[in-house]
């Protein structure tokens, strides 16, 4: 039984896509703890009323990233991680935080990487007028935003888009792709063959979502 620890700085609903997902499907895992970068993080009620041990580090606590980060990773390591999952977690993160948990920490990010790193990517996307838009998962370096692309889900950028449409079919999308990318971690299935990741037995490692959310 692995386990998984996802941080988190808001209201999670990464974090409950998977933790729905892990109970429902029956990983073989569980999600041990729930931690926030602010105490008043809506998603770790969410986590509490699971049943799941939540802590928070405050980052306004810390001048220091170095700072936070040991103290982040003290509270983390209580809890065995076998994967570290960021959902929604709004820091960036040292070498030395990043390397402690090489390979074994997964992020989301709203784009379709290499596409729009770093902020504001939906607004960003819609500037650039894409004709697709998305979000990533991938292994975590400490180059921010980057590293080997475990999955990734398209959305088409529709006429008469703004930045809340937009984002709101991109994490639907999110709400897909994740738990899927975090199963096939704890089944043991991801590989790394370079900057590439494998999955064994192969499954596509894209989604692309219709106007409706459908996955195609």
């Amino acid at each position: 039984m692995k386990n998984i620890v996802i941080l988190i700085s808001g209201r999670g609903s990464n974090m409950q896509a998977i933790v729905d997902a892990c109970a429902r499907e029956a990983w073989p895992a569980r999600v041990a703890a729930v931690v926030a970068s602010r105490p008043d993080a809506p998603g770790l009620a969410v986590a509490a009323s699971a049943g799941i041990a939540t802590a928070a580090v405050d980052y306004r606590d810390f001048a220091e990233r170095e700072a936070f980060d040991a103290a982040l990773a003290a509270v983390v390591d209580r809890y065995q991680p076998d994967v570290v999952v960021l959902a929604g977690f709004m820091r960036v993160l040292t070498t030395a935080f990043v390397e402690r948990y090489a390979g074994r920490m997964l992020n989301i990010h709203p784009s379709l990487l290499p596409s729009f790193p770093g902020l504001k990517t939906h607004q960003r996307a819609l500037e650039a007028g894409v004709a697709v838009h998305g979000a990533t998962v991938h292994f975590v370096t400490p180059r921010l935003d980057y590293g080997p692309i475990v999955i990734q889900a398209a959305v088409p950028v529709l006429a008469g888009d703004d930045e809340k449409r937009l984002a709101a079919r991109v994490l639907a999308s999110e709400h897909v792709i994740y738990p899927r990318a975090v199963r096939w971690f704890v089944e043991e299935r991801l590989a790394l063959d370079g900057t590439r990741v494998q999955v064994t037995p192969n499954e596509p490692q894209w989604m692309f979502n219709d106007v409706s959310g459908e996955a195609a």
